[in-house]
C-alpha cells in the first residue's frame, strides 16, 4: 500500500536520548519567527522527500534516475536514496547515491539509523531473492529492512519480523535509546488508512506492535512519524483537521497514554501536503517535506528555522561529573586543572583551539610536506574552567548529541587529552579521566630575533646531551613557543636553528622534577626574502626549508566514507589547519587534489576523487577562505605514492596511503618555513 502515492518512511535525527522536558503542545503551532527555505540545490521536478540526518548530511529519497523502471501510479522511476551534504549554513549541496547495496529495481523509502550510524532501517517493496512478491489480491506491499555497515557498503540485509505480506510496514524511525520503533502500518487494528504503531526492540528481538490510540490515529492517513530524543513525535494526518492534504503535528507521552496532537500551524503547515519532519537536538531547526506552490515541481524538501521567540524546547542536557585520578593507583587528585571545549557539528572545536598547526618536510630537498596538528601548552590554551575538588571531582553540564574534549593537567603529571561523547547517554553521567605521573620534567622556551624581540615560530631546536638520543628535534610553534619532556639529572644543548639566522645555543641543567623554562637567541644575518617563487628560492638548512610555488602538502588524515564525498563527521582537522595556514598567508592560492587509491574502476575513481576534492574546496570556502584561491582537482588512482596499482594485493594500510588530499602552492609571496618530519599515515582507517 502506498501513502500519498509514494512510501515515505519516517526518520530519525541522529541525537541522542536523555532526561529532557517535553515541548508545550502548541509550542511551535503558536510560535512567530520560523523561517521556511527551500533547499533547491537537491530539488528537482521530481520527488524529493522524507529527509533524515546522517554523518555531515541528510539522506532522503528520490525519484530523479531519467531511466530505469516506472511507478505507474506515480508516472516516476522507483524510489532510490540519495545523501547529501550540509554546507556551513546547514544547507544541502549536491546528491549523490548513497548506497549501491540499498538502491535496488524496486521502491527504497528514507531511513532511520542507530545512534552509532551501524544500522539502518528502511522501508522496500516485499522483494524475496531479488523477485517482488505480491499479497493475496496481486498487490506488492511494503515492509520494512534492516541492514548493517560492512566494510564497502550496507550488508545482511533482512526483513523485520513483524512484516507481513497482506499489509503495509513502513516508515520507520527509532528512539533515542534504540529500544522503541515506531512506524506506520494498515495492519489489523488499525483505525483508519494507515496508523502510527510502536514495537519494543531489544536486540534483534520485537514484541507486538501496539497501535498508538485514538489521540494520535484518525479514521483517514496516518503516516511519516518522527520520534524525537525529548520524547516529542511528530506525524502527518490528513483526518486530524488542518490547512489542507497532510499536515504535520505533534503529541507526548504522559505515563502510557500520548495525548492530543496538536497541529504545527503556519508556515510549516501549508495548504498542500506537509510531512517528513525531522528537527535538531536543540529544536531549533530540521527539515521537513511540502509539495507547496513554490516548490521545484511535486515534493520539495525544505529547511525550517525557528527563532528565539520560540520558548519552551527540550531542555537538552545532562549532568555530568569529571573524576580526575591518578592511573596507577587510583588516588583521586586534588586540584588538577581542568579546560573543556565543546566540537562542533564538524568536529572541531567551539570556543577554543588545542592545536598549532605545524608543516613537515618528508626529506631534504624534497617538495612534498605534510600537515601536522600540535597540542598546545596548557597555559595557551587559556584558563582553567575549573579546579577539581578534595574527591577529584567537579561537576560540568553537558548539551545533548555534542562531542567534548577536556584538557586535564595537574603539576607532577603528564597532560591529558580526552575526547567524550554524550550519544547515547541517560541521567547522570561521570568522566574518569586518568592521569600518569611523569617520568620526566618539562622543559619549555621561547626563540626570539635578537634584533627585533619578535618571537620566531617554526624553529627547528636539535637537543643533546647524555640522556637524549642523537639529532633529537622539535619545534617552536606558530608563537615561537616549545615545549618537550626530559628525564631528570641532566644537563642539555639545546641548539636552534632557523633561515637567514645564526645558530642559537642555550644550557640547561635539570636536576630534579621541576618545571624549567629558557630562551633562544637568534640574530639574523640576511633579511628574509620579499618574494618567494619556488622552494629552491630560498635557502635550506638540515631540518629546515621554504614553502613556496610548486611545494606539495599532503593531507593524510581527510576521511571519507567508502563510495562517498562527503567528509566523514569530525575528520576535517586537517583542513581547519589548512585553512588557518591560508588566512595567515593571504596571497597563497591553491591546487586540491584528491586521490583514491586503486579499487573500482579508473573513470569511477576520477569522478569521486572530483567530488572529494570540491567538498574539501566547499569545506575551506565555508571557514572563511575565498574560493578563488582554490582550485579543485580529481586525480582519480593515477598517482599512487606507493606500488598498489590495480591488479596488485596491498593491505589496508598501503591503500590508505594512497588516499589522500594534496595541496599544491601555485602562488604566495610570504616565506613560510617548515621542519623535516615523518609523512606515513598515522591513523589505519579500516572503515573506509
Amino acid at each position: 500500500m502506498f501513502v500519498k502515492r509514494k512510501i515515505i518512511p519516517a526518520i530519525v535525527i541522529l541525537i541522542l536520548s536523555l532526561n529532557v522536558a517535553a515541548w508545550s503542545q502548541a509550542a511551535l503551532g503558536n510560535a512567530t519567527g520560523v523561517k521556511v527555505t527551500n533547499t533547491a540545490s537537491i530539488n528537482t521536478e521530481h520527488l524529493e522527500f522524507s529527509p533524515s540526518y546522517y554523518q555531515n548530511g541528510l539522506v532522503y529519497t528520490t525519484a530523479q534516475r531519467q531511466r530505469g523502471r516506472r511507478d505507474g501510479n506515480i508516472d516516476e522511476t522507483f524510489f532510490e536514496l540519495s545523501f547529501a551534504e550540509l554546507d556551513g549554513n546547514g544547507m544541502p549541496i549536491e546528491g549523490e547515491q548513497f548506497s549501491i547495496e540499498m538502491n535496488s529495481q524496486v521502491h527504497e523509502g528514507p531511513v532511520t539509523f542507530s545512534r552509532d550510524g551501524r544500522t539502518i532501517f528502511f522501508t522496500r517493496n516485499n522483494m524475496v531473492k531479488g523477485i517482488t512478491k505480491a499479497d493475496s489480491n496481486g498487490k506488492i506491499r511494503m515492509k520494512v529492512f534492516k541492514a548493517t555497515k560492512g566494510a564497502f557498503d550496507w550488508e545482511e540485509v533482512r526483513e523485520l519480523p513483524f512484516n507481513n505480506d497482506e499489509y503495509d510496514v513502513m516508515h520507520p524511525t527509532l528512539s533515542a535509546d534504540g529500544k522503541i520503533l515506531y512506524f506506520t502500518s494498515n495492519m489489523p487494528g488499525s483505525m483508519g488508512g494507515t496508523d502510527i504503531w510502536m514495537v519494543s526492540k531489544d536486540g534483534d528481538n520485537y514484541g507486538t506492535p501496539v497501535n498508538l490510540g485514538p489521540n494520535v490515529n484518525s479514521d483517514k492517513n496516518d503516516a511519516f512519524p518522527f520520534i524525537h530524543e525529548s520524547g516529542t513525535l511528530f506525524y502527518a494526518s490528513e483526518g486530524k483537521g488542518g490547512l489542507g492534504g497532510y499536515d504535520l503535528f505533534q503529541t507526548t507521552k504522559t505515563g502510557e497514554s500520548w495525548g492530543a496532537a496538536s497541529n504545527l500551524g503556519a508556515p510549516l503547515n501549508s495548504t498542500k501536503d506537509d510531512f517528513g519532519l525531522i528537527m535538531n537536538a536543540a529544536g531549533r531547526s530540521g527539515y521537513f517535506t511540502s509539495s507547496r506552490n513554490d516548490g521545484s515541481g511535486k515534493d520539495d524538501i525544505y529547511k525550517f528555522e525557528v527563532g528565539e521567540d520560540f520558548v519552551g524546547g527540550p531542555a537538552a542536557s545532562l549532568a555530568g561529573t569529571l573524576r580526575v585520578f591518578d592511573k596507577a593507583t587510583g588516588a583521586r587528585i586534588e586540584g588538577a586543572e581542568v579546560r573543556a571545549f565543546e566540537r562542533g557539528v564538524d568536529g572541531l572545536l567551539a570556543g577554543g583551539e588545542l592545536y598549532d598547526v605545524v608543516l613537515l618536510g618528508n626529506a631534504s630537498g624534497s617538495n612534498e610536506l605534510t600537515l601536522k596538528l600540535v597540542p598546545k601548552d596548557g597555559a595557551l590554551v587559556g584558563d582553567p574552567n575549573f579546579l577539581t575538588d578534595t574527591q577529584g571531582e567537579h561537576p560540568y553540564t553537558m548539551s545533548v548529541d555534542k562531542q567534548y574534549i577536556f584538557f586535564v593537567s595537574k603539576e607532577g603529571y603528564n597532560t591529558k587529552e580526552m575526547v567524550y561523547t554524550t550519544a547515547g547517554r541517560r541521567g547522570d553521567v561521570i568522566v574518569e579521566i586518568p592521569l600518569e605521573k611523569k617520568t620526566c620534567t618539562t622543559i619549555s622556551g621561547t626563540v626570539v630575533d635578537t634584533k627585533t624581540g619578535g618571537l620566531l615560530p617554526n624553529t627547528t631546536i636539535r637537543l643533546s646531551g647524555n640522556c637524549v638520543q642523537s639529532n633529537n628535534l622539535i619545534t617552536s610553534d606558530a608563537n615561537g613557543r616549545f615545549e618537550t619532556c626530559l628525564p631528570v639529572g641532566c644537563e642539555y644543548t639545546l641548539s636552534g636553528s632557523r633561515t637567514g639566522y645564526t645558530d642559537g645555543m642555550n644550557k640547561v641543567n635539570i636536576p630534579n622534577f621541576s618545571d624549567v623554562t629558557t630562551v633562544i637567541q637568534l640574530t639574523p644575518f640576511t633579511p628574509t626574502p620579499p618574494n618567494i617563487s619556488t622552494p629552491s628560492s630560498g635557502p635550506s638548512y638540515p631540518g629546515g626549508t621554504v614553502l613556496g610555488a610548486g611545494s606539495t602538502i599532503v593531507l593524510d588524515k581527510i576521511y571519507y566514507d567508502f563510495n562517498k564525498s562527503s567528509i566523514r563527521k569530525g575528520a576535517a582537522r586537517e583542513l581547519e589547519g589548512l585553512s588557518s595556514i591560508m588566512k595567515s598567508y593571504p596571497s597563497m592560492e591553491i591546487e586540491l587534489m584528491s586521490h583514491t587509491d586503486s579499487r573500482g574502476t579508473t573513470e569511477y575513481n576520477m569522478n569521486l576523487s572530483r567530488r572529494r576534492a570540491e567538498s574539501a574546496k566547499r569545506y575551506l570556502v565555508s571557514r572563511g577562505v575565498e574560493a578563488r584561491r582554490i582550485v579543485a582537482l580529481g586525480m582519480g588512482e593515477s598517482q599512487p605514492r606507493n606500488g598498489c596499482s590495480d591488479g596488485v594485493a596491498c593491505n589496508e594500510e598501503e591503500h590508505q596511503y594512497n588516499r589522500r588530499t594534496e595541496v599544491r602552492v601555485v602562488r604566495i609571496n610570504e616565506s613560510v618555513e617548515v621542519r623535516y618530519g615523518d609523512s606515513g599515515p598515522e591513523v589505519i582507517d579500516r572503515r573506509n
